[in-house]
């Protein structure tokens, strides 16, 4: 057999004889595609989310569910179908005049803001707060807009700080740009979603009316703010200009965002939208999944709030185990844990065994727990059970 000839044969039948070696020596499924595992995801209880993140399975057995309640409608760059009935559920809620989707809820802040300063170059803003935070200087970079923070490290800041901070600006600078805009977060994110106090903010907007000057509200939590104030979005939007509420952090959507305000505002950002990139084709999985949602959220965060209180009452039973409020505080607690038991353990079993979802200590000593709808997928009771069993099991 000549080279050529005796090369060939070696590979083809080394080639051949792969299947028969491989399961000599393998498990027969190796090459076979894994069988998925059922997905627990849909009974567990999480403490680290502000709502329901669905996992691709759930998510699509959740399309499925409400689209046989419902049929789901197509929409067109955000027009019609689905997506029109979620645009009149927010106008519904807020009490503004119109409602526009856009995909993410920097975009959101960043066109209203910008619109509502016009030629104007300031806008007042925390200094905790996701605009100034994380959005990538947006404002100045794109909108020509100026950022001044205020409350540093803190949640809110009070219409004294406001009125000595624009004094401070007009007084000591040369060709001074005009106040636009303020805007307030609430809950903030980084201040353990506290609340911005509801009686400054209706200071600040009676001042603001009085200066000409327009307000904007990043509402990304604010259903959380709603039901541990006891108040209604309503009643927080009639003191802002504009209202951005997020679609997925309490709404299940996988992204997506709704800017409210008068039409004169919102019939602007159609073209706004389209000229920065935001025009997304079709919307109606994530407008389904939120309306499904927002039908009910009021109930929903209303029972959680409730089933948390008691919850959290039925915690003292636990040795080592203390829940703190925050000031101000919506649906985040800091959640003390004694030396004698090992978070990392804990964590562990508590995931591993009673698929319960909880966390880790951060910088402060402190693990974050929020609490969310996945609270309602259990009884107390079980719940306090497992935690028990957990820390049985993680004492050192």
């Amino acid at each position: 057999m000549s080279a050529y000839k005796r090369r060939d044969f070696l590979k083809l039948s080394s080639l051949s004889a792969l299947p028969l070696i491989a399961s000599a020596v393998m498990p027969a499924n190796t090459f076979a595609s894994e069988k998925a595992i059922p997905s627990k995801d849909s009974e567990a209880v999480y403490f680290i989310n502000d709502g329901i993140f669905y996992k691709p399975e759930d998510f699509i057995n959740k399309l499925q569910e409400i689209n046989t309640a419902n049929p789901i409608e197509r929409d067109s760059y955000a027009d019609g179908g689905t997506i029109e009935k979620l645009l009149k559920k927010f106008v519904e809620i807020t009490g503004k005049e119109a409602a526009v989707y856009l995909p993410t809820g920097t975009l959101a802040n960043q066109l209203a803001i910008s619109f509502l300063c016009g030629n104007n170059t300031k806008a007042f803003v925390q200094e905790t707060s996701h605009v100034y935070r994380d959005e990538g200087d947006a404002a100045q970079t794109l909108f020509n807009k100026r950022l001044i923070p205020l409350a540093e490290g803190k949640a809110h800041f009070t219409l004294d700080e406001l009125k000595k901070a624009i004094k401070y600006h007009k007084d000591g600078e040369a060709f001074v740009g005009e106040v636009g805009a303020v805007s307030i977060e609430t809950p903030v994110r980084r201040c353990d979603n506290q609340a911005f106090p509801l009686e400054e903010i209706k200071k600040i907007s009676a001042y603001c009316k009085e200066q000409g000057y327009k307000m904007h509200l990043d509402g990304a939590r604010l259903h959380m703010a709603t039901a541990f104030t006891n108040a209604t979005v309503k009643e927080y939007a009639r003191y802002f200009d504009t209202v951005y509420m997020c679609l997925y952090k309490y709404l299940g959507a996988t992204g997506g965002a709704i800017l409210c305000g008068d039409k004169v505002v919102i019939n602007q950002m159609h073209h706004l939208i389209k000229i920065h990139g935001g025009g997304i084709f079709t919307n109606w999985p994530s407008a389904s999944i939120a309306l499904h949602h927002l039908n009910t959220i009021d109930e929903v965060m209303e029972k959680i709030k409730v089933k948390s209180a008691s919850l959290f009452s039925q915690f003292s039973q636990l040795k080592g185990f203390k829940i703190n409020q925050v000031p101000n505080g919506t649906n985040q607690f800091n959640v003390s844990i004694a030396n004698g038991i090992d978070p990392v353990k804990l964590n562990k079993r508590l995931r591993e065994e009673h698929n319960i979802i909880f966390g880790q200590p951060r910088e402060d000593g402190f693990v974050k727990i929020k609490v969310n709808p996945t609270l309602l997928r259990r009884d107390n009771q079980q719940i306090i059970d497992s935690f028990k069993e957990a820390i049985s099991f993680a004492k050192v």
